[in-house]
């Protein structure tokens, strides 16, 4: 069984229309692929500042759960 990390996306809507998008658990460039429909959607993007995770390497995030815990 595989496990898989827990991807979430944020969304903060200011009462004058702007909308700030956060992501977590989605480490270096995958997170850009992950957003850019819904930023092309919602208009343009003012400002974009990469967290932590975006300089991380991705790694193969499997991980295996010995049969004793089922």
């Amino acid at each position: 069984m595989k496990w898989m990390p827990q991807r979430t996306l944020r969304f903060r809507i200011f009462q004058d229309g702007r909308v700030e998008e956060s992501v977590e658990g989605v480490v270096g460039e995958s997170c850009q692929q992950l957003t850019e429909r819904i930023e092309a959607a919602l208009g343009a993007v003012e400002q974009s500042r990469p967290t932590a995770e975006a300089f991380l390497r991705p790694q193969d995030q499997s991980q295996t759960i010995p049969a004793e815990l089922f």
